[in-house]
Formats: structure tokens, sequence, C-alpha cells
């Protein structure tokens, strides 16, 4: 019946349009595909659509798009379009043809998304930090723009690419002819890069980040840095350091010393009141330095540019370049302020102490806020910075009832590492009463937004952070013992300069925005006397040249532990000390 009738009605041109354009994805219509043809489809789409960032990005590099700029994208194209074919023939087999094409699409939509969205690049620390994120991270990276890429990146390409029927050939024929096409690709490569090298060399030498666009190959790379890493490390017993560390005083007796390290995250000194920013988001840090009570360090470098290098590197002896190479897997400062008969305590507003506190006691000496239900402090599932201030005292209770029954307590130290800045959702992480700056950026999009409304939801950001640190001190000076402070921020984050967002850039270009990070001290007057230092001495090094590189040394000098790894160089307070002596 329903044939008779199309035989009789005439079919509308719309009709037979909207039937072919769906004629690929029925069987009926189909012929099998040739293996090295749909291999080389796959090839094209990665090569163009699926490296679109790169492309505009190469497009950009110049002002006048002549013939000799045409002729180095077309020269990098067909580069790039040989080297994913010789990637693809060994890659692509039979077997896992379809799930390994999908896999292949899904990198490609994903890493073209994030590079354009953020202007991130793909580099073996991206790829960690990417294994090392959390739920909250991922929910505040959907959008709908997001998704809408992934739709057409990798659905609808995806469902075309599962449901084309191949040929079937021999193994062994196929084989041949599989690697002869990667050979062949790879001669072309090989032609292609001698003709045009000097041109493409001074570009990729120049703009050193065109290396990690280039999809699949940053994934392929980076995954690849990250496993073998992570295998070496795993295959090596962790090497102990501090094995002599002590706790030493000056001769003036008190009680044991509380320190907190308030590891900060996201905050660039460029937005930091203190740091003589135009605005300013930190009155209640400046007020304690008015007091004298407070020294802000202006001139601080970060170890990393994200929070997977930066928080390991800050707690290693080792320092940012040695760290970069390193591959043996060593204890860190907790372990040595452990050794040295302190009691440490983390508490996580963040996704985790990257591997800093795997050693300490599990009797709540680590202890993460992702579960914690409170409806001021932690609406919609996540917490404000100053729930750890909620739990810190519970927390100290359970870890002094922990301590072995006559051991003298010598010092605790409390690690808080804050949510911080953390984006791009910057407008997260302050309360509704504390946003002081309008209208904010309200979307994880932040190129849908003005420049000035990011810059407001990060500033209002960073003025909770300064908020929450008052808030610390505050408490610090109801506890009966001496008491310090030390708030240093992991890394920065750009805001759009250069049409860069969020951080992460490697560090031999990163901008200083996501380099230069905010330092403050603060020190109780009994833990003045009691280290013995002159009076605000350390305030002399307030505008020296500081890195990450010097947390270790300082903070072993700030906790009175002494101990040979130690470098006087790297330790901000050495120009402070009298002659210590050993305790007990």
């Amino acid at each position: 019946m329903v044939a008779c009738v199309r035989c009789v009605l005439p079919m509308p041109p719309y009709f037979t349009a909207f039937s072919a354009f769906f004629r690929p994805f029925s069987k009926a219509f189909r012929r099998p595909w040739h293996p090295l043809g749909l291999l080389l489809v796959l090839a094209l789409w990665l090569t163009t659509l699926g490296n679109v960032p790169l492309w505009r990005s190469f497009w950009a590099l110049t002002d006048s798009h002549g013939l000799r700029t045409g002729l180095g994208l077309l020269a990098m194209g067909v580069i790039v379009f040989a080297a994913t074919t010789v990637l693809l023939s060994l890659l692509v087999w039979p077997r896992w043809r379809k799930p390994v094409g999908v896999v292949l699409l899904m990198v490609a939509a994903a890493n073209s998304y994030f590079m354009t969205a953020y202007g991130v690049v793909i580099d073996p620390t991206m790829m960690a930090n990417t294994v090392q994120t959390d739920v909250r991270e991922v929910r505040d990276l959907l959008s709908g723009s997001m998704l809408m890429v992934l739709l057409l990146g990798v659905v609808l390409p995806g469902v075309w690419w599962w449901r084309q029927p191949v040929q079937q050939w021999p193994a062994m024929r196929l084989l041949g002819r599989q690697l002869g096409l990667a050979l062949l690709a790879l001669v072309l490569m090989m032609v292609v890069i001698w003709a045009s090298f000097q041109d493409l060399a001074s570009t990729m030498r120049n703009h050193k980040s065109l290396r990690y666009m280039v999809n699949p190959f940053n994934t392929v790379y980076a995954s690849g840095r990250l496993l073998v890493g992570q295998t070496t490390q795993a295959r090596m017993s962790l090497q102990p350091i501090g094995e002599d560390a002590a706790m030493v005083s000056s001769g003036a007796a008190g009680a044991p010393p509380l320190i907190v390290l308030v590891v900060g995250e996201t905050v660039r000194a460029a937005n930091f009141g203190l740091a003589g920013y135009a605005r300013d988001t930190t009155p209640e840090l400046r007020q304690l330095q008015t007091s004298g009570e407070l020294t802000y360090f202006s001139n601080v470098r970060s170890c990393g540019t994200n929070t997977q290098v930066s928080v390991p590197c800050m707690f290693s002896h080792l320092g940012r370049e040695a760290q970069a190479k390193n591959d043996i897997p060593y204890e860190n400062l907790l372990d040595v302020l452990q050794r040295a008969g302190m009691q440490v305590l983390w508490l996580d507003n963040q996704s985790g102490c990257k591997g800093v506190c795997d050693r300490l006691p599990n009797f709540g000496n680590v202890a993460s806020t992702l579960n914690l239900k409170d409806p001021t402090l932690c609406p919609d599932g996540e917490c404000f910075d100053e729930i750890m201030l909620r739990v810190l005292p519970e927390r100290l209770t359970e870890l002094e009832k922990s301590r072995p029954a006559g051991k003298a307590p010598v010092g605790t130290v409390v690690v808080l590492h804050q949510m911080g800045n953390h984006g791009p959702a910057y407008y997260k992480r302050t309360p509704a009463d504390m946003k002081q700056y309008l209208p904010e950026c309200r979307t994880n999009v932040l190129q849908d937004c003005p420049a000035q409304d990011i810059v407001n939801a990060y500033d209002n950001a960073v003025r909770y952070t300064d908020h929450f640190l008052g808030q610390t001190v505050r408490w610090l000076k109801t506890q009966k013992r001496p008491t310090a402070m030390l708030y240093v921020s992991d890394h920065g984050e750009s805001l759009g300069e250069k049409g860069l967002y969020l951080h992460g850039m490697p560090y031999m270009m990163a901008p200083q925005e996501q380099t230069h990070v905010p330092m403050a001290l603060w020190l109780s007057k009994s833990l003045k006397m009691q280290s013995g230092w002159e009076a605000n001495c350390w305030q002399k090094q307030a505008t020296d040249a500081l890195t990450h590189d010097h947390y270790f040394h300082s903070v072993l000098s700030l906790a009175q532990v002494k101990t040979r790894w130690q470098q006087p160089e790297l330790d901000m307070f050495s120009a402070c000390k009298a002659k210590p002596a050993l305790r007990g």
C-alpha cells in the first residue's frame, strides 16, 4: 500500500534531500568500505575539524596572510595528515577499529574545546590534572557549548563511524597493506618536512605552544609520559629524608607551637590588594599588616602552573628544576616534621593533597570536606573554605587523643588546602553576602562574559580568601600557645590576557599571571619570643626574589626543626636565627 502511494504521489524535493542526508546512516544504501579508505577518512577528519585550534593559532601567527603563509599552512597540514595516517595505521585494526575511532574523536573534540575556550594546551601536567580531577571540578567545566561540541564532534561522526561496513580482508594481507600505507605516509611527511624545514623549524621554535596543540598526538605523548613516570616511581622504593630531624630551641621555654600552613588555590599576585592592586581585595590582611603583625612577600614565583605540580613541589626538598627531572619518590616536608616529633593534620577543601599527605596516619589526620553537610557553608554540595575552621578544633582534639601516652607534645602543624579561586566557576567561591564587586560572571564559559565581569567574580573570591585568612588569624589568637600562619598560593591564573584563561601552561611559556603568587606570614608574640628571632627580621626578605623552592626549608625554620637536608640559602628566615640548641 505504501509503495503504491509513493508511485502515485510524487515526493517533494525537500523529502528527497532529507533522505539523501540520512542515506549513509542506513545499512541498505551502504557499500562496504575498503579498510584503508575508512582509515584515511578518519585521518582527514582528525587533521582538519579535529585540529581547528591548531590551524587558528597557526594562521594568527602573522598579520600578512600571503602566499608564503598559505604554503606554510598547507605544508603543516600535510605533515599532520601524514603523521596521523601513520598513527592510525598502527592503532586501528579490525577487532578494535570502532572503539578506537570513537575514542580518538572524543579526545580531539574535548581537547579542541578546552584549547579554544580557555587557551590551554595539552601537556603531561595537564594530563595529570585530568587524571586527578574530582566530581566538583568536572561539574564546574560542563556547559551547553561543551555539550554541543561533543555532539557535533563525537556523537554524530561517532555514529557514522560505528555503522560503516568494512570489507573483510585476510589478516596478513591487511597487515602488509596497512604497514605499507604507514611507510608511504612517513615518506611523504619527511619529504614535506625537508622541503619546508626552515620556515617550520623557526615557527615551532618560536611558538612552542603549537607542539602541544596537535590532536591527538598531544594526548598520546602526555599520556605516555605520565604512564612512564608513574610506572617508574611505582617500581622504586620510597627514599627517606630528614632521618636526623629534631626539634630545636633558642632556650626560651614555652608551650609547643601550633603552625597553620594555608595552601592557597589559583590566587595570582596581580589581583592581591597587598601587592598594590587598584582594588583593596585584602582589607583584613592589610589591617594586620598596618598593625605590624603580618608580612607580605611581594616577589614570589610558583613551582608550577597547576596544583598537580606545585603542591608536591612546595613540600619537596628538591626545588622546581630538580623536581621536574626527578623520577625517584622521596619523602616530603610532612614526613620530616613527623619524624621530628610534630603532629601533622591535613584538611582539604580541594581535590586532594596530590600524594603529599599519603603517609599521615589514618586516625583523622587527613580530612576532606567533600561529604560535609552544612546549610550555610556547604550549599549545593560544595563547601566554602571557612568550613575547615569550623571542623578544625574537633580534628585537633582527635589528634591530641591519638598521641601515645607519656609522649610529650612538641608541636602541631596544620595544613589547610583551600578551594580558593578555583575556576572557571569563580562565582561559586564566594558567599552571596560577601560579593563586593558586581556584576560578576556567573557561568563557567568565561569567553561568554564581559572581561570586567570575569575580574569581578575573581576579585570577590580573592576578597573571600582574605576573609578566610583573617578568620584563621583571629582563631589562632585565641589559642593558649605560640601560633603562626603562613599563606602562599599554589599558582596563579589567566583571566583573558592574550586570549588565555585558567592556568596550566607549560612553565617555560607561562605568563607571569600564572606564576607570580602572593605569600603572607603572621606570627604570634609568644612564637616570636620562643623562636628568639630579632623583631620583624624576616621583613628584610619581604621584597627579595623568592620561589616555592624556599617553602620546604623556611617551614622547617618556622617549626623549629633542624636537619641536614635544610639549605640555609633557601631559608627565608635564616637571617633571623639565634644559635639553636637541641631540645631534650
